[in-house]
């Protein structure tokens, strides 16, 4: 297809000029870039661009979705156009991290480390649940444990709580992998700074107190200093201030070392400092200021717990939309390893199932089917303890939800703080977060459940209700509200709904239209399909590239759903697109923003122009890899828009099995 010169023209304008595009690049979807100053975007201008299919900022990078095969086209006219440089990935991620606050910096380094040892931590929280509901006294015997009365299940215990407890006790080696990665060093250097820390030669920082209490601290004597002999179990600052060094340390000396004795050089060195630094000034200092936050937010909460309960409950829905929420797992694990206990993760929980709640009730408000089973799939996610599709997918569109989802948790806060409700271990929220809960709290904790429970989903149906029979009423009798459409339907689904509507009327068989013009996309991987509403990616989620599915992938393969020819790979092989011989191209994308990964994790199997049999093996990816760099693994699958051979598309979810189950079925024109 060839590309309009003016509308690429009218692109650069939209977005402020030549002159306010620092950097920019592309994916397989959308123009990325890093501007000067967003503030002078025309968003009109580029809704009205034919090129444009969506727009939106993430993360300091503004987006402009144009849609597989064409973006290609439209970035190399923009360079041309602007006469600018081509820009890596990279370029452009660490060009908008500088238009970032201070603040917002801080956030999303926490989020980078923090969230690829998400599931070791949840994980580990898990098993301590079933720890805690073995040895927890009161929970099936009056004041006696499961083992207390079965000693026979004592040694299971033990070995569960073993298997438990590991990530906790080893944390700093997972912090110091994660931390090391970030700051561009080497993640086993991360590793053994970590082992370093807890060293078993090391006292405890689980005995630390009693060791100073009892004056038998053990020190070490270089030359009449004496230096703390303590481990720094349980803490998080100690480790992250340690690998910051050690990254930076690392890439100094590789820059600068031949390469004939960087093995004999660079990691000595740089543990050998970096670990006598740790002992000697860092893990001090920062100790005593891990201990001196733990000792403020302990003397708030004991003081004025009602408050604290109130203001965190309400407003961690907000901290999510912010990604701020980020920033207290880092003071989650601090209480864990301080107190051994954290009275801000039952709140969490609380608030996931607030959420929750709100979104279900949606399903008695809303008339769009649509959006009525996004609402039901969306509630169940958030009981689980993931609120973002609840939140971003529901909630937030309608705003009502979301802030009676905020009530209950403010509510359910207040009764948790005054009750000192606490957790002995996080990453177990919504409804399984009970497991996370010291069991002799468990009954407060589940009439916190009970309330937010009850009250936002109320809340909602009574307030919803209502203004749906205002809405009515303002409209006239019969007429069509605007929450009958979700704010995330475009106008041309609202078109095809109703030319769909028009074709039903007109009394064609729809057995024959489906049977001669129809094709049917069988699923390309093995998982659940989910609507693309549930991809957390407003490119994907409000269908600016169009229709589709994406599926939630068990597996690790992607095959062709169908008899065609591979029209274009992706470089950094993530994507394909698919065309089959009615002309119809489909879009596979594996993952969200796994572009970044650079191919590590993928291996594609076939090429360009190669023609491929439906079960075929396209592409497989390493789900470890992308978990671990903290990318979700839900997979669209798209029927690009501007394709004249399309008239519509159905989408089915639900379980599917690659190559047996369809997904989508794609009806022509003619």
């Amino acid at each position: 297809m060839a590309i309009d010169r003016k509308q690429v023209e009218e692109i650069v304008r939209a977005v402020g000029g030549k002159e306010n595009i620092e950097a920019a690049t592309h994916c397989v979807t959308r123009l990325r870039f890093a501007l000067v100053d967003e503030s002078k975007v025309d968003a009109a201008a580029l809704d009205q661009n034919d090129l444009v299919k969506g727009q939106f900022s993430s993360q300091g990078q503004f987006q402009v979705v144009i849609g597989p095969g064409l973006v290609d086209k439209v970035y190399d006219e923009m360079i041309q156009i602007t006469g600018g440089d081509r820009s890596s990935k990279d370029d452009v991620k660490a060009a908008a991290g500088k238009k970032q606050n201070p603040i917002q910096r801080a956030i999303k380094t926490l989020s980078d480390i923090f969230i690829p040892i998400l599931p070791a931590i949840i994980t580990a929280g898990l098993l301590l649940g079933i720890n805690n509901i073995l040895t927890g006294p009161g929970i099936f015997f009056d004041k006696e444990s499961l083992v207390d009365v079965y000693p026979a299940w004592k040694d299971l215990a033990s070995i569960i709580n073993t298997i438990a407890s590991t990530a906790f006790t080893f944390l700093p080696a997972l912090i110091g992998w994660a931390a090391v990665k970030r700051f561009g060093g080497s993640p086993l250097l991360g590793i053994v700074l970590g082992l370093i820390l807890v060293h078993p030669d090391l006292l405890s920082a689980y005995g630390y107190a009693d060791a100073v209490n009892d004056g038998t601290v053990p020190t070490w004597n270089l030359f009449g200093w004496h230096i703390e002999k303590i481990g720094y179990q349980g803490q998080v600052l100690p480790v992250l201030v340690s690998a910051y060094l050690l990254a930076k340390m690392e890439i100094f000396l590789n820059k600068r070392v031949h390469d004939s004795v960087k093995l004999l050089v660079v990691a000595p060195v740089t543990l050998l400092i970096t670990g006598f630094l740790a002992f000697t000034i860092i893990g001090p200092v920062t100790f005593a200021i891990a201990n001196a936050i733990t000792s403020g937010l302990i003397y708030i909460y004991d003081s004025y717990a009602a408050l604290g309960g109130l203001i965190y409950g309400g407003l961690y829905a907000l901290l999510v939309i912010t990604g701020m929420h980020h920033t207290f797992l880092a003071v989650d694990v601090q209480l864990i390893g301080s107190q051994g206990g954290t009275f801000l993760w039952p709140m969490l929980a609380l608030s996931n199932i607030a959420q929750g709640s709100a979104a279900l009730a949606m399903m008695l408000v809303l008339r769009e089917q649509k959006m009525r089973g996004l609402a039901a799939t969306s509630s169940v996610s958030a009981f689980l303890g993931v609120t973002e599709p609840a939140i971003f997918g529901v909630n937030i569109r309608y705003r009502y939800p979301f802030i009676f989802g905020m009530i209950g948790s403010a509510i359910g806060g207040v009764l948790l703080t005054m009750n000192n409700v606490q957790a002995t271990s996080i990453g177990v929220g919504g409804v399984p977060g009970f497991l996370s809960i010291f069991p002799n709290k468990w009954g407060v904790f589940f009439i916190g459940m009970a309330i937010v429970l009850i009250v936002p989903f109320l809340l909602t149906v009574i307030f919803g209700r209502a203004k749906m029979r205002k809405q009515d009423r303002e409209a006239g009798s019969g007429s069509v509200t605007e929450d009958d459409v979700s704010t995330s339907t475009s106008t041309s689904e609202v078109n095809r709904t109703t030319a769909n509507k028009n074709t039903a009327s007109s009394g064609a068989p729809a057995d024959a239209q489906t049977s001669i013009n129809a094709l049917e996309v069988m699923a390309p991987l093995t998982g659940k399909a989910v609507s693309l509403e549930q991809v957390p990616d407003p490119a994907f989620a409000e269908k600016q590239m169009g229709e589709g599915i994406a599926i939630e992938p068990s597996g690790n393969k992607v095959v062709a759903p169908f008899d065609a020819q591979v029209a274009h790979v992706i470089k950094s092989k993530h994507a394909v697109i698919l065309e089959h011989a009615s002309g119809v191209q489909i879009l596979i994308h594996v993952g969200i923003n796994t572009v970044s990964l650079k191919g590590e994790g993928f291996n594609m199997h076939v090429e360009a122009g190669e023609h491929v049999r439906a079960g075929q093996t396209l592409l497989e990816f390493d789900r470890q890899t992308i978990e671990a760099a903290g990318h979700p693994l839900i997979t669209p699958i798209i029927v690009p828009d501007g394709q004249d051979v399309v008239d519509r598309v159905e989408v089915t979810t639900g379980d599917v099995t690659s190559n047996r189950n369809g997904v989508l079925k794609v009806y022509l024109k003619g």
